[in-house]
This record gives C-alpha cells, sequence and structure tokens, in this order.
C-alpha cells in the first residue's frame, strides 16, 4: 500500500484544513471516546451531526466539524491512516496530541509545511505565526494570499500548541513535545508509507515530529513492539521495523 491509498495527501498540492481550523484536539478526542473503536464512517457522522456529541450550537458548525475532521483524520476505517490512529488511540492519552498531530500533517499540506517554521527551532526560541506564514509561503511561493496565508500561521500556531511543539498564549516559544510509544508506532508508518525503511525512519520528518531523541525513539518503539503494534529489531547495526498488525487485511477485506 502506498501513502496516497494509505489516506496521506502529497505535500506537492497546496491547500489544507488549516486555512479554516486546527487540529481541534479536544474534539478529536470526545469524538473517539463517544464513538466505538470498531464504528463505521457514518457512525462518525452521526455522532457529530445528528447526536451531537461535540456540542455545537448549530447545525451547521456540526456539519462544518464534521467536514474539518474527516479532512485531517478521514474518520473512515477503511483508510489505513485512521484505522491505524484508532489502533493506538486507547492505549495511551498522553499521546492523543501527537498522534493528532501526525495524522493532520499527513493530510493537510498547508500544516506540513509550517513545519519548517517549528522544528528546526531551538527550545525557548521565540516562534510566531509570521514565522509559519512565511514557511507557508516559501514552501508553496504564490499560491497563497498574504491574508490567507496570514490565517493559515495563526491556525497552525494553535495546532503546534496543542500539539506540545510550542509554548505561549500571545507570545509562543518552542517547547518539546511529549513522545509515547502509540505516536512512535504510528510515526515509524507513515514513514515506512513514503518508503522509507530501517534506520531511515528514525531519521526522518515524521520521527522528527516526535521531537525525541533517538535513543528514547529506540527504546519507546521497542515498548510498541511488546504491545505488538509494530516488529522492532535493533542490534548488530541492523536497525529492522515492522508493520504487519497496523498493516493486517481490515474486516470485511476492503483495503
Amino acid at each position: 500500500m502506498d501513502a496516497t491509498t494509505a489516506g496521506m495527501v502529497s505535500d506537492r498540492e497546496s491547500g489544507g484544513t488549516h486555512t479554516s481550523r486546527t487540529i481541534q484536539l479536544a474534539d478529536l478526542r470526545s469524538l473517539m471516546a463517544a464513538v466505538p473503536a470498531d464504528a463505521a464512517s457514518e457512525d462518525y457522522r452521526d455522532a457529530i451531526v445528528e447526536q451531537n456529541v461535540l456540542g455545537k450550537t448549530t447545525l451547521n458548525s456540526r456539519q462544518r466539524t464534521h467536514r474539518y475532521l474527516r479532512e485531517l483524520y478521514a474518520l473512515d476505517p477503511d483508510v489505513l491512516l485512521f484505522r491505524a490512529l484508532r489502533d493506538v488511540w486507547e492505549a495511551d492519552a498522553e499521546a492523543h496530541p501527537l498522534l493528532a498531530m501526525l495524522s493532520s500533517l499527513a493530510r493537510d499540506p498547508s500544516l506540513r509545511a509550517t513545519g519548517a517554521g517549528v522544528l528546526p527551532r531551538g527550545v525557548g526560541e521565540p516562534v510566531s505565526s509570521l514565522d509559519l506564514q512565511l514557511a507557508l509561503q516559501a514552501r508553496y511561493p504564490g499560491n497563497y494570499s498574504d491574508a490567507v496565508a496570514n490565517k493559515v500561521g495563526r491556525n497552525a500556531a494553535s495546532s503546534w500548541t496543542q500539539s506540545g511543539h510550542l509554548v505561549g498564549r500571545t507570545g509562543k516559544a518552542r517547547s518539546v513535545a511529549s513522545s509515547h510509544p502509540p505516536a512512535v508506532a504510528y510515526a515509524l508508518l507513515l514513514g515506512s508509507l513514503e518508503g522509507v525503511a530501517g534506520e531511515g525512519l528514525f531519521e526522518s520528518f515524521w520521527a522528527r515530529v516526535l521531537d525525541a531523541p533517538v535513543g528514547v525513539l529506540y527504546d519507546q518503539a521497542f515498548a510498541a513492539s511488546q504491545r505488538g503494534w509494530i516488529e522492532f529489531r535493533h542490534g548488530g547495526g541492523v536497525t529492522d521495523v515492522g508493520f504487519s498488525w497496523l498493516l493486517r487485511e481490515p474486516i470485511g477485506g476492503t483495503a
């Protein structure tokens, strides 16, 4: 299965949910708590739009929330990125911020472009929404007006704060996100879907989002393997990672 089939959106495409919204971590957490792990895609829509489990005030806001959450997370067990997200979601609530960010980065090129304004910064270094706007415009020159790029920058700054990479309200600064085994397993899967293997998985963009030293990532990958999420072997100059469980054929045989 390649990255596109799995539900990832290529960074060759501009646009994305962050022209309108953030990663909406609180809404995602509430939705995942309200809908069973084995639910179908229509159950997520029913929970948001008909049952209003997220407590939105109007039908329009419920419909828009469903649209944006679907754009960022797919909300469909037939889409590998979402199925794998649900596979590891309930294991550790502290992993939720990075899991949400990783999925959103995989599906929103505009957010992914702003990573260049966040990830290389040192801890405590100021990061403004303008920095993220400029990173977006550098990646997609001429694709965004200043007004739209500014909105993406502001929304992305909020998202990177929700994930733990930034701290602060008006004046934001680089922080360190909290990595946990479920997010490591998910990040390694994303790298694999892009064709990366072995040691390269721990050096990919997705691994850098985890904000942890490689030694910590090895330990957390081993913990993930103990849970059965991945297969992991590191030693003797060889690093091998497998994803047989996360890549298993879904019920009904739909890829």
